[in-house]
């Protein structure tokens, strides 16, 4: 810093005083790194960005929304609300699908389960499946509309403790939508579930034997009485 520069009369530490005087103090907020644009959702709930197309959820169908495009990520947010988090995809023309933004229109149109396109590549653990099967064989309509409402209970959780919430409601035999999330809510606040009695050794057990169709026919001879 003692040196002087060809052409200057001064060295370059005092020149350094000198700029640290006039230079501004950094911003509150460190510098957000993207590409920032706007953009309005289609009817397929969908988001143009560059060349490609981001889905958000379908209650936003139609909205404005700003748009965020970082070197790894695209962002999508309507208002002050970050309603969508894609990896950034560099081919062209392309669609980039979160399942879950279109579960809520899936339980409406509970036919189109199967052949809705942004969960054709959805690659769930096997518990899923299982669930789903034995939902349907139960329930039939109604068991599929149930798994739907399972799936959409990752608006709110991961699917690592969903993933284990089915896997303990198959392993309980209870196959239902309430104790699926009775169990999730369970495994995220680290508490014992009550469906699982081996936790509650103070309560006294049912046994419920098999009835016997002799039992009925003696109702309908009479015999009973």
């Amino acid at each position: 810093q003692a040196d002087v520069l060809r052409g200057q009369s001064e060295t370059i530490g005092q020149r350094l005083v000198r700029d640290l005087v006039v230079m501004s103090e950094l911003p509150a907020a460190p510098f957000d790194a993207c590409d920032q644009a706007t953009g309005r959702v289609s009817s397929q709930a969908l988001v143009r960005y560059k060349t490609n197309d981001y889905s958000v959820p379908v209650a936003y169908g139609h909205r404005d929304v700003w748009i965020r495009g970082y070197v790894d990520m695209v962002v999508i947010g309507c208002g002050g609300q970050v309603i969508a988090r894609h990896p950034r995809c560099y081919d062209r023309e392309d669609m980039v699908f979160d399942p879950v933004h279109y579960l809520p229109l899936i339980e409406q149109k509970i036919n189109a389960l199967d052949q809705a396109a942004p969960l054709a590549e959805w690659d769930l653990p096997p518990a899923f499946a299982t669930l789903r099967r034995l939902m349907e064989a139960r329930m039939i309509k109604t068991g599929r509309r149930e798994y739907v409402q399972v799936l959409r209970l990752l608006e709110t959780f991961d699917i690592d403790d969903l993933h284990a919430a089915v896997k303990k409601a198959l392993q309980l035999g209870a196959v239902g939508f309430d104790a699926v999330k009775h169990l999730v809510l369970c495994q995220v606040e680290k508490r014992p579930p009550k469906l699982d009695l081996d936790v509650y050794p103070y309560l006294p057990r049912a046994n419920v034997e098999t009835t016997s169709a002799a039992s009925y026919m003696s109702l309908l001879s009479g015999d009973a009485a």
